[in-house]
């Protein structure tokens, strides 16, 4: 196995929780709300919830950016000319260097058109606001892994679970055992190494669900 692997960046900024941002200009104004996410599914559902409540406003444009490589994302305009709104929120976030995070710009129209260059301002400057509003944190990507063994082997797996700093979770004990483990990224060469050498024991990627989204 590679050794460079052990090097991989496997940390990236976030937010903590829900933040806000306001822009007004000309009558119109432009609530911003950065949330942490981490599935496009959680994504639709929020979405869905603020047309709800406000559902009397212009617009709901919206940008996103999931993992710790930020390889998942989307921005929409919702009706506002193209590149004026779900760009420049997705720019904000690509400066702010963020990802599992979702921005949605709520517009309530003031009745005086803001043009091209008025819209991106908006739009850039009030996500800017809810990102500066926002507590950023510091995530480590993991991958999820189901460890399965012999029951005769519940100390050797728990002590090398214990050496690599790692806490299992959804455990199931019965003549053949199992449990999940979440391994960093940077980890993972030498939790795989560890637990092949370990006679009676197999592992498994826990693979994602994946979530058929065409329309947010």
């Amino acid at each position: 196995m590679d050794s460079k692997n052990t090097t991989v960046s496997d940390c990236f900024k976030s937010i903590a929780t829900l933040s806000t941002g306001l822009f007004k200009d000309n009558g119109s104004k432009f609530l911003a709300f950065a949330y942490p996410v981490t599935t496009e599914e959680e994504i639709k559902g929020i979405i869905q919830g603020l047309k709800k409540e406000y559902y009397d406003a212009r617009h709901h444009c919206y940008a996103y950016r999931l993992g710790h490589t930020g390889a998942i994302w989307r921005m929409n305009d919702d009706g506002e000319p193209s590149s004026t709104a779900g760009r420049p929120i997705y720019g904000q976030i690509l400066s702010a260097e963020l990802s599992d995070i979702l921005v949605v710009v709520v517009r309530y129209f003031g009745g005086i058109k803001l043009g091209v260059p008025g819209l991106i301002r908006a739009y850039k400057t009030s996500t800017a606001d809810a990102i500066a509003n926002a507590t950023i944190i510091e995530k480590i990507a993991t991958e999820p892994y189901r460890i399965i063994f012999d029951y005769l082997q519940m100390n050797s797996v728990m002590k090398r679970l214990k050496d690599l700093g790692l806490t299992p979770t959804d455990q199931q004990f019965n003549l053949s055992c199992s449990l999940r483990v979440d391994v960093r990224l940077a980890l993972i060469p030498s939790f795989l190494e560890s637990f092949y050498k370990l006679e009676g024991c197999r592992i498994e990627k826990v693979e994602a669900e994946t979530q058929e989204d065409e329309n947010i």
